[in-house]
């Protein structure tokens, strides 16, 4: 199988992520969970819209296929989807909580935990296997991990959570190969939307919406929601959780750039050491792929 577009597609949703504090800031007056809510709504709904009204055909040929399979096959893919939606709803709804009542820095540790769990689930759930020079990068990016939670371990717990949530959620993606993506990635934001509508129904928005809010909130749900996770559920396709799950370091380093350079945040020396440490490991963790793939070009050449 030809991974490159698989690759692109990672890289892209991980890169897209990381840019999402540009359209975050002009939003500052606004809750998080009014953010979160009107997110996941809009979304949800030009998703169903889509299915429903552009994709008739893709929707009844799945509809179809989901029928054709054993129960136990229907069961599992129900199951998983389901299981999806639940571990979204609560990644999204613990990421909110933290940033509003812990601090933002517990959720930027979060996505530097989220790929060793991811790994080390992989590793444990699917048998994916990792060479001992990913082993040795997973250990260096623990340890960056821990040097930026050093005397914050309240911030490590919280963003321990996080991290899990999300990992289980991508390690799951791999056992969901059947349906159309696009498809699948829809009825997971509906199961995400039904377990979030009572916080939405019971929250009190005190804020008043304007009309760029709502504009800001419609880039958000298309731009840096639906399509970084389709590209994140197309990856997965081609990709290992754990080749996945490194991509997401592109996230707060691009974060972390953003801080230093755009908003000219003070940044420390450990702070400078650790993320250091966390660029050195994705290089060292992508080695044994690149020379897996110069390898198997140079056998199809001779051949």
């Amino acid at each position: 199988m030809n991974t490159t577009k698989h690759y692109i597609a990672a890289t892209l949703a991980f890169t897209i992520w990381g840019f999402f504090s540009l359209v975050l800031k002009p939003l500052s007056d606004f809750s998080a969970f009014d953010i979160l809510s009107y997110r996941s709504i809009v979304s949800v709904a030009i998703m169903l819209v889509v299915t429903l009204f552009f994709r008739p055909k893709v929707l009844k040929k799945n509809v179809l296929l989901f029928k054709s399979l054993k129960k136990k096959e229907r069961i599992r893919i129900l199951f998983i989807n389901m299981f999806s939606g639940f571990f979204l709803a609560f990644n999204w709804y613990i990421f909110i909580y933290v940033m509003n009542n812990v601090s933002v820095k517990a959720t930027s540790l979060a996505y530097l935990i989220c790929p060793i769990l991811t790994m080390v689930l992989a590793f444990i759930i699917l048998k994916e296997k990792l060479f001992k020079l990913q082993w040795f990068s997973v250990v260096l990016s623990f340890t960056a991990c821990i040097l930026l939670s050093l005397g914050n371990f309240t911030d490590l717990l919280y963003s321990m959570v996080i991290a899990l949530t999300y990992a289980i959620y991508l390690v799951l993606q791999r056992r969901n190969q059947e349906l159309d993506r696009f498809l699948i990635l829809t009825v997971q934001i509906v199961f995400a939307v039904i377990i979030l509508s009572p916080f939405f129904l019971t929250y009190e928005y005190q804020t008043p919406k304007t009309s760029f809010f709502y504009s800001m909130i419609a880039l958000i749900a298309i731009g840096f929601t639906i399509i970084p996770m389709f590209l994140n559920i197309y990856a997965l396709r081609g990709l290992n959780s754990s080749v996945v799950g490194i991509f997401i370091y592109l996230n707060p380093l691009i974060n972390f750039f953003l801080a230093v350079f755009y908003f000219k945040e003070t940044i420390t020396v450990m702070q400078g050491v650790s993320y250091g440490l966390i660029i050195i490991s994705i290089i060292i963790f992508n080695i044994p792929a690149l020379k897996h793939r110069i390898n198997r070009r140079r056998a199809a050449h001779i051949q």
